[in-house]
C-alpha cells in the first residue's frame, strides 16, 4: 500500500510509475514476470488506471514489454543489454573520473574514502543490500565531483538501468571480494590527483563486470 499522506502533492500516476519502476529496477519484480493490473491496484490501493497509465510509460522505456493478448510483462534481461550498457558506463565513468581527480574536494575524498571502506564492510559481513547502496554512492560521488552537468546527466540515467542488474550479479560473491582493491586503487588515483590514472582504473572496473558476465553467461 502507497503512503499517499507523505507525497499528497503529487500526481498519483507519477507516485504509481515511479513506485513500479522501482520494484522493477531493484528486481522485486523480477524479469519475466506477468504485470497483472488488478493485483498491482489492490497491492497499492488504486484504481486500474494508474496501473495501466505507468505500464504504458515503462513500456517506452524498455523496463516492460507488452504482448497481445498475453499482457504486460517485467522485460527479461539480456546479456546483450548489459554488455551495451557497460561498454557506455566504463568509457563514461572513465571520464568522469579523470575529471574527478582534478575536482574533487578534500571533503569529497573523504567521504568517497569512508564510502570504499563500508563497502569493504558489507562484503566482509555478507550483506548484499548495504554492498549495493555503498557501491552505487562510491560511483555517484566521483560522477558527481566531475562538476559537468550533461556528464552527470547520461552517468546518471545509466546507472538507473545498473541498479537492475546490481541485484543479480552481486550473487557472484567473488567479484564483490574483487571490487574491494579496485576501488580502493580508484580513490587513490582521485585523491592524488592522477587524471589519466584515475580514467584507466574507472574504466578497468566496470570493463571486469562486463568480461565477467560475458564469460559466466549471468543472464542467459
Amino acid at each position: 500500500m502507497l503512503n499517499f499522506d507523505i507525497q499528497s502533492h503529487r500526481p498519483l500516476r507519477e507516485i504509481v510509475y515511479e513506485e513500479l519502476r522501482n520494484l522493477i529496477l531493484t528486481g522485486k519484480i523480477k524479469p519475466g514476470t506477468r504485470m497483472m493490473e488488478i493485483e498491482l491496484a489492490e497491492d497499492m490501493g488504486v484504481s486500474r488506471t494508474p496501473i495501466r497509465e505507468a505500464i504504458r510509460k515503462l513500456e517506452k522505456e524498455g523496463l516492460v514489454v507488452i504482448e497481445p493478448r498475453k499482457g504486460a510483462y517485467a522485460s527479461e534481461v539480456s546479456i546483450k543489454d548489459m554488455e551495451d550498457i557497460l561498454e557506455v558506463r566504463a568509457n563514461l565513468e572513465g571520464l568522469a573520473a579523470y575529471y574527478a581527480a582534478e575536482r574533487m574536494t578534500e571533503a569529497e575524498k573523504t567521504v568517497l574514502a569512508e564510502t570504499s571502506e563500508k563497502f569493504k564492510q558489507a562484503v566482509i559481513e555478507g550483506n548484499m543490500a548495504d554492498m549495493i547502496t555503498t557501491d552505487t554512492k562510491f560511483h555517484h560521488l566521483i560522477v558527481e565531483s566531475s562538476r559537468n552537468n550533461h556528464l552527470i546527466h547520461m552517468v546518471e540515467q545509466l546507472q538507473e538501468l545498473v541498479l537492475r542488474f546490481r541485484y543479480i550479479y552481486y550473487k557472484d560473491f567473488k567479484r564483490a571480494e574483487e571490487m574491494i582493491p579496485e576501488h580502493k586503487r580508484i580513490y587513490e588515483e582521485i585523491a592524488n590527483g592522477n587524471g589519466a590514472n584515475a580514467r584507466f582504473e574507472a574504466f578497468n572496473h566496470i570493463d571486469k563486470l562486463k568480461d565477467m558476465i560475458m564469460e559466466d553467461g549471468h543472464f542467459k
